[in-house]
């Protein structure tokens, strides 16, 4: 058997792909788009991909089935409820798909969406247990796929509780304990809430260790598994749909294009976002007005999802030599209309001085300062609920997590100035930049967030 794992950090993203070394049939386990490294160990290993097996329709990234699918003449694979505007072949609960010795076995584990399925893997035809199990966004290392995801497309959180109960208390954990889990996000995915930085386990650790596996009654685990969820960036539904539709294939390629000065200038009044992907700190230096600062760096991809809506035109800035990484980040989460790339942002922010700006950022101790003046700020906390709980926050600040900052921008008083912060300041400079691309005023961000305040500014007024 060929057995690898693919894991994308910057969206905690695991993708598979499967083969038989001696018929050389291979399938591959919900890809990314920018498919060349299974194509390239695919012809390093002999091996023929064959079928593709989306576990379901995904909403953090655009799958690369349709990719694949053209490179090889794959077919496409997804539960029996899937329904998409392409050619699918539906698997069904039990069905199995022999790539010579190796087998894979479908289990219908519906919950984090209706057509969820996870895929089992049996290294010999005839063995007894399988080797592991792929689960998908059903079951993760630490925790298990939310469920409240697909509210606005008519399926309540409640009736994919249900469903998610019974697939993990009652599908999943009678698999043997020895069996590896191989699910498709790790830490940081916004698809769960305690998800491990292990990337992989077992049925039986999992049994003993996520709280989600323990024995518990439908009702306690629907209510257990509901609250408390991240909220989720707002092009998450906008994948959830493109996945299902026949959409063009990524071309990086295309979208990588350099604008002189004037050409961006002119995309830009006919209404592009510019996105600026440099350092934060290059960026409050010196950027073009009205352009948002989401640094390449980390969650790119799923950051700039948050703050630029999804079918925008969208011109870049991007750090020397990485126009083409930061084209491809943005076509994994279907941010496909990239118009083109600023050329040599420095000599072409000289030649537009009058459209440079410059940010305003603030120390723990400056902020203190002014906290204790006569002009009192708004203060926007833009960390998520699970970090303010039990009161860690600057007092009186206004919390708006920063994947709801874009549609709750009407509640932020706007007699004042604005000082944001976040955890370490990352998101904080993302939150800034956006209020500005809205054409706020007098906005600043603190510098190391909270974290500072903390070390600085909370001893001394302990």
């Amino acid at each position: 058997m060929f057995f690898t794992q693919y894991y994308l950090d910057c969206l905690s993203q695991a993708s598979y792909m499967i083969g038989d070394r001696k018929t050389g049939r291979a399938v591959v386990v919900d890809p990314r788009r920018d498919v060349s490294e299974y194509l390239a160990d695919a012809e390093a290993q002999g091996l023929r991909i064959e079928g593709v097996i989306n576990t379901h329709f995904h909403a953090d990234f655009i799958a690369g089935h349709l990719e694949l699918a053209a490179k090889t003449g794959a077919w496409i694979g997804y539960g029996s409820r899937a329904e998409a505007e392409y050619p699918i072949r539906k698997l069904t609960d039990g069905e199995r798909i022999v790539l010579g010795d190796v087998v894979l076995e479908i289990m219908e584990t519906p919950g984090h969406t209706p057509e969820s399925i996870s895929v089992l893997v049996y290294e010999h035809a005839g063995d007894p247990a399988p080797y592991g199990v792929l689960t998908g966004d059903a079951l993760f290392i630490g925790d298990v796929g939310r469920p409240d995801l697909l509210a606005s497309l008519g399926v309540t959180s409640d009736q994919l509780g249900r469903m998610l109960y019974d697939s993990v208390q009652h599908k999943l954990m009678r698999l043997p304990d020895d069996t590896r889990v191989f699910p498709a996000h790790g830490a940081g995915s916004a698809c769960g809430k305690n998800l491990s930085t292990e990337l992989q386990s077992t049925i039986g650790q999992q049994r003993l260790t996520n709280y989600a596996c323990a024995p518990m009654d439908e009702e306690e685990f629907v209510s257990i598994v509901t609250e408390g969820q991240p909220p989720a960036p707002g092009y998450f539904v906008y994948d959830a749909v493109l996945n299902r539709k026949q959409h063009d294939l990524l071309d990086a390629d295309a979208h990588t294009v350099a604008l002189s000065a004037a050409e961006f200038l002119a995309e830009r009044a006919a209404g592009a976002v510019v996105l600026d992907t440099r350092d934060p700190q290059e960026y409050a230096l010196a950027h073009l007005r009205g352009s948002i600062n989401v640094a390449a760096d980390g969650r790119f991809a799923e950051r700039a999802g948050m703050v630029v809506a999804p079918g925008r035109e969208i011109l870049v800035i991007a750090p020397q030599d990485r126009e083409h990484e930061v084209v491809t980040r943005l076509g994994r989460i279907g941010f496909d209309r990239v118009t083109g790339y600023l050329h040599e942002p420095v000599s072409a922010f000289l030649a537009m001085a009058d459209e440079i700006a410059h940010s305003t950022r603030v120390t723990a101790t400056e902020l203190r300062a002014v906290l204790e003046g006569p002009e009192q700020p708004v203060l926007l906390d833009v960390r998520n609920a699970a970090e303010t709980a039990g009161g860690a926050a600057i007092e009186n600040a206004l919390n708006i997590p920063l994947a709801q900052l874009a549609g709750r921008l009407a509640e932020i008083p706007q007699d004042r100035p604005v000082v944001v912060y976040c955890a370490g300041g990352n998101r904080s400079v993302i939150a800034a930049s956006l209020l500005e691309h809205e054409g706020r005023t007098g906005v600043s961000d603190l510098l190391g967030g909270y974290e500072a305040w903390q070390r600085t500014v909370a001893p001394a007024n302990a």
